[in-house]
């Protein structure tokens, strides 16, 4: 049994992948800044039939003191913490650059970009002193250089996390340590319709929909397939992508024939 952690895991992406790791019956760690659904999570999971174990914390992953208590209660608790999953983020205001607030700015960078830095920083002592640990980052929009008018800011934060990523892949390399990225694509969920967690709601195109309805998924579909990539890799510098270019084409041929979700209505 291994002992997982899944940061932004209440809900959406981060509960879907701490329900299959915990089916699996390893132990999960799922930690959040909202207290309320980090509840329902673990009420939630509890009902599932599993050998594994439960941990939750109310963590804010910009304070390195929160990630540091969540961190030595657990070693008490657990033989070893075996793989980090650096999942949490908040989308960005549908504005340009010069209509953002600076506090928005900064929350963006601290929670898209620093908490994955912190997260790992402070875990890495750890796993390499243990001989053995794994850290997978969360890409999203812009990790490919992809850009678009009012997602500068986390799109700037996503490509910063893949150059964080790929650096520390080479860093931990002779450590028994392995590190690798997450591309899940476009998932259905409450982050694609508001900002900054359950900020300020985001109103989508038709044109921005269609694509969705297209292209995106369900988190439990996408979380499936990562888990078990994850579960099975030994490998360092790795990258699970689920919207691959094929599954994209194969998905837009379907649309012309009318194949396609309805996620909107």
């Amino acid at each position: 049994m291994k002992t997982i952690i899944i940061t932004g895991s209440a809900r959406g992406f981060g509960y879907s992948m701490a329900k299959y790791f915990y089916e699996n019956n390893n132990g999960v760690v799922i930690c959040d800044v909202n207290e309320e659904e980090l509840m329902k999570a673990k009420e939630s999971l509890s009902k599932i039939k599993s050998t594994g174990n439960i941990y939750s914390y109310k963590v804010d992953v910009t304070k390195e003191e929160d990630i540091n208590n969540m961190i030595n209660d657990l070693k008490d608790k657990v033989d070893s913490i075996d793989i980090l999953i650096n999942n949490a983020g908040v989308n960005q205001p549908n504005k340009n650059i010069w209509e953002l607030d600076s506090k928005v700015i900064n929350r963006l960078i601290d929670i898209d970009l620093k908490g994955t830095i912190l997260c790992s920083k402070l875990l890495l002592p750890i796993f390499i002193k243990q001989g053995h640990g794994a850290i997978y980052n969360v890409e999203g929009y812009g990790s490919n250089d992809a850009t678009m008018p009012g997602l500068s800011i986390y799109g700037t934060a996503k490509r910063a996390v893949t150059y964080f990523t790929e650096a520390l892949a080479k860093e931990v390399k002779d450590t028994g340590v392995i590190v690798g990225k997450i591309t899940p694509g476009i998932m259905i969920t409450n982050f694609i319709g508001t900002s900054l967690g359950d900020g300020e709601k985001i109103e989508l195109d038709e044109k921005t929909k269609n694509v969705y309805n297209i292209l995106g998924d369900k988190p439990e579909v996408i979380a499936k397939f990562m888990v078990d990539k994850i579960e099975s890799n030994t490998k360092n510098n790795v990258k699970f992508t689920w919207l691959t270019t094929g599954r994209a084409m194969a998905r837009f041929i379907k649309a012309i024939f009318g194949i396609k979700n309805n996620y909107f209505n």
